[in-house]
């Protein structure tokens, strides 16, 4: 007689485990440890159980079902027991080789080489907008037409520049996984032209002197803010550098007597080539740090996050922003920019433009000229920052006249 639900579920245990027969095979073996549906068949002259789950999560019906399923199988001559180890085995390989799987593979080896902010940036745009789509998929079964979907859900959201970003970056992950093997083709080529053209959108930044002047002031005179941070704001301007190079900024890299900045190669976007990137430290800039160091000198960071400028974490991608948020400049002047204040004001005083793309790390566009320059330049910019650090105390007073360069 077939088995009941109303059975199954008033089934209770006992001093030993019992069975609850269904038909062909199926039955619920119930014990102190709750209930399992088994099925009893032979394969090969060979008496087998094979495991169908637990009830009730698996109820009598889906029992049933794949009990039904088994017995097809062995209809075929196939051991449904093996068939099941073979269907474990290749879902596990298929998961070790998940679009998700490769992809945070290409990144750990990737990252090795980036500084921690791309790093940190690239996989949380992965996380966020990648791997709950396509993550799951083995990378041998995901098409161009799974990646385009992708990329439009992202362009729709009105970020065009971080689809077109994810899809160099899937590119880049297919590209890795044909190399190792798990992949023959990299269907992120084939997008090309199928999404629309970022627009190109510049940092903010100030380039006129007499409004930068009145930043200046303005800056001076704001009230109300942490004054690690206004130094954080003062520092990255005197120094031109990128936000990753100045808030993981060490004491220790500080050399007063030489007047320098070394900057680890690894927080470097462009320089990773040499031993450290090379900051040359204007009267100012130093007379900063003298200043800083009474506040957090006795810290490993110069611009920790700590209220107390204690150890830990250092100050947010986002706290000097803020500042010049709060002061008005939303829309015009961002951390970023002051490289592009510098870079413009400099250029009317006659720089070379070899120092002053030296000294910002930016990455030569030819490749051929980036093999041979190798040199840093440092007598001029050595001159050159101390000229932007007084040229800023100028328009900070309202100077108009700024003397021109006429060679290093």
């Amino acid at each position: 007689m077939p088995l009941s639900d109303q059975a199954a579920r008033k089934a209770k245990p006992i001093d030993k485990p019992y069975k609850l027969a269904d038909e062909k095979g199926l039955y619920l073996l119930v014990n102190a440890a709750g209930k399992y549906w088994r099925m009893n068949y032979r394969h090969d002259g060979k008496r087998k159980t094979l495991a169908l789950g637990v009830y009730p999560d698996v109820t009598l019906a889906r029992a049933r079902e794949k009990r039904d399923e088994a017995r097809t199988l062995l209809a075929d001559g196939i051991d449904p027991s093996e068939a099941r180890k073979h269907r474990k085995l290749a879902d596990r390989a298929a998961s070790a080789n998940s679009f998700e799987a490769v992809a945070r593979e290409w990144h750990a080896g990737k990252s090795k080489s980036w500084a921690k902010v791309t790093a940190d940036k690239a996989i949380t745009h992965l996380q966020a907008y990648v791997f709950p789509e396509i993550g799951h998929l083995p990378i041998t079964s995901v098409k161009a037409a799974h990646l385009l979907a992708m990329l439009r859900k992202i362009e729709s959201k009105g970020i065009a520049y971080t689809a077109s970003r994810l899809r160099e970056m899937c590119g880049q992950v297919f590209r890795y996984a044909v190399a190792t093997g798990r992949a023959e083709d990299n269907p992120a080529a084939h997008l090309l032209g199928a999404m629309q053209k970022p627009a190109t959108n510049h940092r903010p930044a100030i380039t006129e002197r007499r409004e930068f002047g009145a930043f200046l002031r303005d800056l001076r005179e704001a009230t109300g803010f942490e004054p690690v941070t206004r130094y954080a704001a003062y520092f990255a301007m005197l120094t031109m550098v990128r936000a990753q190079e100045f808030r993981f900024a060490r004491w220790e890299e500080i050399d007063v007597e030489a007047r320098e900045w070394k900057v680890p190669a690894h927080r470097m976007k462009v320089g990773k080539t040499l031993p450290a990137h090379t900051v040359a430290l204007s009267r100012q800039a130093l007379e900063l740090l003298e200043e800083l160091r009474l506040l957090t000198g006795h810290t490993p960071f110069l611009f920790p996050k700590s209220k107390g400028y204690g150890e830990g974490e250092v100050i947010s991608e986002n706290t000097v922003g803020k500042l010049l948020n709060n002061l008005g400049y939303q829309g015009r002047q961002c951390v970023h920019g002051f490289r592009a204040s510098a870079r413009s004001i400099l250029s009317e005083q006659g720089w070379s433009v070899e120092a002053m793309e030296r000294q910002l790390d930016h990455k030569e566009a030819s490749g051929t000229v980036a093999a041979y320059a190798r040199s840093q330049h440092l007598p001029e910019r050595r001159k050159m920052m101390q000229a932007w650090a007084d040229t800023c105390d100028a328009l900070e007073t309202g100077g108009e006249v700024i003397p021109l360069h006429r060679g290093a």
